[in-house]
């Protein structure tokens, strides 16, 4: 099984079901604060390879939903810039396994790459304020 550090907004609802999902999968998870870890723009590219920009930003960011950022307007180098400032624009969760990075948590993907336990838990990626008024805690320092 995987050793993953897992990059999370702590408090985030999905982020912890996906470490449970990761542990009871027999992986290791070592959860990191995503938002207060010292990130390079060099750093962050490795985790999204060749996505789309679109697909680097978390929907459910407060300038996102509100219109302040449009992640389809924006350069590769740009989207960099905009997420050191606010790192509530990277998309979560960031995994690592050995050299290999990650974004997001599409379970097939997971599964494909490091195992997971066949066990449907529903959608665990899409952020549940996107669908109900839901309000997640304040971001620890």
């Amino acid at each position: 099984m995987a050793d993953v550090v897992f990059y999370e907004k702590p408090g985030c609802r999905n982020n912890t079901k996906q470490k449970a999902w990761l542990s009871t999968s027999g992986h290791t998870v070592e959860a990191r604060n995503l938002l207060t870890e010292p990130w390079t723009a060099g750093d962050l590219a490795a985790y999204f390879g060749d996505r789309p920009v679109t697909e680097w930003f978390n929907t459910a960011a407060p300038a996102v939903k509100a219109g302040t950022v449009d992640p389809a307007s924006v350069t590769a180098e740009a989207a960099l810039a905009l997420m050191l400032a606010d790192p509530l624009l990277i998309r979560r969760p960031l995994m690592r396994v050995g050299h290999e990075r990650r974004v997001g948590f599409d379970p097939a993907a997971v599964r494909d790459w490091i195992g997971l336990t066949d066990e449907d838990k529903g959608d665990v990626e899409t952020c549940p304020s996107l669908q109900t008024p839901h309000q997640c805690p304040d971001p620890a320092p």
